[in-house]
């Protein structure tokens, strides 16, 4: 598939934004977010969510009219992250108003449901894909908790960076370092489970026609929409080297870095903000491949012989 940056800056600003969010909310329900931390945490959350969806508006033709996918919410998981994604507002916004004031009576509540709303965002958005039965690659089960670890550890990343500025990061990297080493797991599991998957489909399978099938002649004279949305392919060599480079950016390094904050208070704001950085940069190079190794049944038709 071809990979649009618009679509790759959505889903990892709103990955990272409603992971942060989540994550605000939890600490708050267990009454352990400080008043400073909470309210930088659920603004820079906010942001980064509503930079994401800015972002995805750009792959529309007619962005002006995004608001009536909302009234699709019972067939398109498209419709039902956008009415989750207005949803989660209003907690979230109402958890920052009660630590704005200091008041601390509704903060559980309100936490636990940010963060169950958070969650259910980030799952609406994997669905989009998850629920594309002609792409192989996305018709996983992986590609749910995939989309669930990156915006966990995403989130705790960032909650790091930020509670680090505010002198008592211990807590958030702890929860960090368990989030790194889980979602590289998830996202290693996938790879594998996609390197090992047999095709879907054959040319032969496609046509209903015996034997082995190649293309005699191509549909189009030129290159469509469906061969530059559908067809676009990268080379194995590429996607092995950006695996390693997603990797080294969004796990390993924020892992050493996080460890790093925790073991000397010098270098802890530091080591901390560069481990969130790193781990954003990897999660884009990862999300890139998501897009870029996904394969269409369609292209079956344009030359390829399995999918």
């Amino acid at each position: 598939m071809q990979p649009a940056l618009s679509i790759i800056l959505f889903t990892v600003a709103s990955g990272a934004g409603y992971g942060l969010m989540a994550l605000a909310g939890l600490f708050a329900a267990a009454g352990l977010l400080p008043q400073g931390l909470g309210l930088a945490a659920l603004s820079l959350a906010l942001g980064a969510v509503g930079a994401g969806f800015a972002a995805s508006t750009r792959h529309l033709g007619r962005p002006e009219r995004a608001w009536r996918a909302l009234s699709q919410w019972r067939s398109s998981w498209m419709s039902r992250e956008g009415v989750a994604a207005l949803a989660s507002l209003v907690p979230a916004g109402l958890l920052w108003l009660e630590l704005l004031l200091g008041r601390r009576a509704a903060q559980a509540p309100l936490g636990l449901a940010t963060a169950a709303l958070a969650a259910a965002t980030v799952s609406c958005t994997a669905m989009i894909y998850r629920s594309l039965k002609p792409v192989r690659q996305w018709d996983n089960a992986l590609v749910l908790p995939n989309y669930l670890a990156l915006a966990l550890m995403t989130g705790a990343l960032w909650l790091a960076a930020l509670a680090s500025l505010a002198g008592g990061g211990a807590r958030a990297a702890a929860v960090a370092l368990l989030a790194v080493p889980l979602a590289a797991g998830a996202k290693l599991a996938y790879w594998s489970a996609i390197d090992r998957a047999a095709p879907l489909l054959t040319a032969a399978q496609a046509t209903g026609l015996a034997g082995p099938v190649r293309l005699f002649e191509a549909p189009h004279s030129e290159e469509n929409f469906l061969l530059k949305e559908m067809g676009f392919r990268v080379a194995r060599k590429h996607a092995a080297r950006l695996r390693r480079i997603a990797l080294l950016l969004g796990f390993a390094l924020p892992f050493l870095l996080t460890a790093a904050s925790l073991l000397s208070s010098l270098v802890a704001a530091p080591a901390a903000i560069l481990a969130a950085l790193s781990g954003t940069a990897g999660v884009l190079v990862e999300r890139w491949l998501f897009f870029a190794e996904a394969t269409h049944t369609v292209t079956l038709y344009y030359g390829s012989a399995a999918v």
